[in-house]
């Protein structure tokens, strides 16, 4: 590897030493993070700031708590792979109801720590088991946490009964595509607990084997595939006597958000299996009885992309998500009428702050995200936090966080109501290019397209293309957040045109832009990449459209592979990583939301599978898939080489042995001078 790689894999992709997992503590006092002590370390520990004197305290340590830390316990280890978490050290904490006082587990081992001032040292707290999402009460006397799949107390002991269920934890497609990685939640009074029952006994199992230890034993999950049963997911509440929480779960199979609103009531938020219909549901405790706050509806689905929705008000209205008539943005409603039009496309809603909504939006370009206060009543916005960039907002009782990202790099600054600023430590490696990638909307349909070009480029050299593009549902790839430039710019500077599209289906642009792929992932993501990429050519002499090759990972791995079997005429060799290639055997809440079921739809799912295509493969494919992913199993790319092999098309697999979809431990920039070296030979 050269020095980028090397500088990137040890800083795990210039994310160690940067302060993240900030929220507010003790009425705004605290801001409590992780962080690690620099660049290349990747054991973070556990920090508050004081808001009242701007000083940094270290409350937890791991390598103090834990010198010879053993392997992470195997329930925290996908936890983990579900929510990306790349670091090493404490993962997660979570805070008492008064913010003072935080709770984590260190490789199964439990603890507390309290910030009064001057730092205290973390009290180790004795767990039936290997300990996982620990969570403190209001006051901070008492801890749920998870062990061997039950829920426990301390002090205290076991508080879910042993019926073989799951108890406490978020089942595998909530974790993973509904946004809710937790399972239990305490009662504003610290005694009763809301607790997620979970059976997973319908589900198939799939198994994982190290080749590379063929001594060690298999590894099985419940999987929910496409098609297939879900997890039966029950809402309990356990306290001196259990109460089981009563909705349609039939009609209603998916909870993608509980809580405690008071003592007296609990708010969840359950969704139909395709998720045309999102419904809020307040729930009385005592009898489990539910009742319809609000419905969110939509003909194909409701989009999950506003954070912080739905939502009771302060003054008790309902906040909830709509598009605007003309279809043209998602806004937000309150009781049902619409408060924001067009111009503003609203992404998340973080509170209420001087009386308005704090709200994260774009207003005109996709690539940019602004923080606007929002009247609730008269719909008029202000700008808190604007101009060029990518900025988002965290708030509490006055205070905020505000985070920003541009060219220049990313600023946090915590804000206190009495007007004075705070700048969190970021320890982390600098990064190493100030990118200004050339943002452009082209076709019909305006797709936001990003071009990246060899530093010092002298114009009427002609340059090879490499797209670069995820180009699935729920995600953006061309922002302004610098950090999704650094490793297309070292790409262009090995002598490409780096081109990077957010085909129709991808997030942020408008709902008409995100369904389009409404039943049917291929057609529409491999027309717009084709559109695009000729759109910026006729833009840009210097795009060598006879060297055309195409990278990507997960869906942009699909997309890879589905590019030169479907069109060899546009695209001249690709590398294709953790590539989908049948979404029948992909998981439920992700894959019916948009192609429905494939009992009813066969059709569909034939249509976007890649394995029929192997016979007609005539470029260079090279498949990378690790052979310890529990999101895109690697059968995925072995079905898909096999299908090759049996239609005698040449091809390269590279399996590996124990790598998980996130690709940790600098895996992933070894796969790039591998994928370097491909492309130089395929492409000229």
């Amino acid at each position: 590897m050269d020095d980028f790689l090397r500088l990137s894999a040890s800083t795990a992709r210039f994310t160690y030493g940067a302060p993240r997992a900030l929220s507010f503590g003790d009425d705004g006092r605290l801001l409590w993070f992780l962080r690690s002590t620099g660049g290349t370390d990747a054991f973070d520990s556990l920090w508050v700031l004081d808001t009242a004197t701007g000083e940094e305290i270290r409350l937890a340590d791991p390598r103090e708590l834990c010198p010879e830390p053993g392997p992470l316990p195997t329930a925290e280890r996908r936890l983990r792979e579900r929510t990306r978490l790349v670091a090493a050290g404490i993962g997660s904490y979570a805070l008492s109801g008064d913010g003072r006082r935080a709770a984590f587990a260190l490789y199964g081992r439990l603890y507390e720590v309290t910030a009064d001032g001057a730092g205290t040292t973390p009290r180790e707290i004795p767990a039936a088991g290997p300990a996982l999402d620990p969570r403190p009460n209001a006051d901070g006397s008492r801890t749920a946490y998870v062990a061997d799949d039950a829920l426990y107390v301390a002090p205290g002991g076991r508080v879910s009964p042993d019926d073989g269920a799951r108890w406490g934890l978020a089942e595998f497609a909530a974790a993973e595509e509904l946004g809710r990685s937790r399972g239990h939640w305490w009662s504003p009074d610290g005694i009763t607990l809301l607790a997620a029952r979970v059976d997973e006994s319908a589900l198939q199992r799939r198994w994982f084997a190290d080749p590379a230890h063929p001594e060690l034993p298999a590894e099985d999950f419940a999987y929910p595939e496409a098609g297939g049963p879900n997890a039966d997911v029950q809402l309990w509440v356990l306290g001196e006597t259990r109460t089981r929480i009563d909705w349609d779960a039939e009609t209603y199979p998916y909870v993608s958000d509980a809580g405690w609103e008071s003592a007296e009531e609990i708010l969840l938020t359950v969704q139909d299996r395709l998720q045309r219909n999102v419904v809020l549901l307040s729930a009385d405790p005592a009898t489990g009885r539910t009742r319809e706050l609000s419905r969110t509806t939509h003909p194909l689905w409701v989009d999950p992309d506003v954070a912080g929705t739905p939502r009771r008000l302060p003054d008790g209205r309902m906040l909830t998500v709509t598009d605007t008539p003309s279809g043209a943005a998602r806004g937000l409603a309150v009781d049902g009428v619409p408060i924001t039009g067009d111009e503003i496309q609203v992404r998340g809603v973080a509170g209420v702050h001087e009386g308005r909504l704090l709200i994260e939006a774009a207003l005109r370009d996709p690539a940019e995200q602004q923080v606007l206060l929002l009247d609730t009543t008269t719909g008029k916005a202000t700008a808190l936090v604007a101009g060029p960039g990518v900025h988002s907002v965290t708030a509490s009782a006055g205070h905020l966080l505000l985070t920003s990202a541009d060219a220049d790099g990313v600023r946090r600054v915590v804000r206190t109501p009495d007007g004075r600023e705070f700048t969190p430590a970021d320890l982390s490696q600098p990064l190493p290019y100030r990118v200004a990638p050339v943002l452009e909307r082209v076709t019909e349909h305006a797709i936001p397209t990003a071009l990246v070009l060899p530093r010092g480029h002298v114009a009427g050299r002609k340059l090879p293309v490499l797209m670069d593009s995820y180009g699935g549902p729920c995600a953006q790839d061309v922002t302004a957040d610098p950090r999704r430039w650094q490793h297309r710019q070292w790409w262009a500077d090995q002598g490409f045109a780096v081109v990077t599209v957010d085909n129709r289906g991808t997030a942020y642009v408008s709902p008409a832009h995100t369904r389009a792929m409404y039943r049917g992932f291929s057609q529409v993501t491999l027309d717009d990449q084709v559109a695009a990429l000729h759109a910026l050519a006729a833009r840009h002499d210097d795009l060598d459209l006879g060297r055309v090759g195409i990278r990507g990972w997960s869906y942009g791995g699909y997309l890879s592979a589905m590019a030169v079997l479907r069109r060899p005429d546009v695209f001249h060799a690709a590398a294709a990583g953790a590539a989908p290639t049948d979404f029948r055997h992909y998981d439920t809440a992700y894959t019916e939301r948009y192609l429905g079921l494939p009992q009813d739809h066969p059709d569909v799912y034939e249509r976007d599978s890649l394995l029929p295509d192997a016979p007609k493969l005539s470029r260079p494919l090279l498949l990378v898939t690790g052979l310890a992913d529990d999101n895109v199993h690697p059968s995925h790319t072995l079905r898909l080489s096999r299908a090759l092999t049996d239609s005698g098309r040449p091809h390269q697999l590279l399996a590996l042995p124990g790598v998980t979809h996130m690709t940790p431990g600098g895996t992933r920039e070894k796969v790039m001078a591998l994928e370097l070296d491909f492309f130089r030979r395929e492409l000229g």
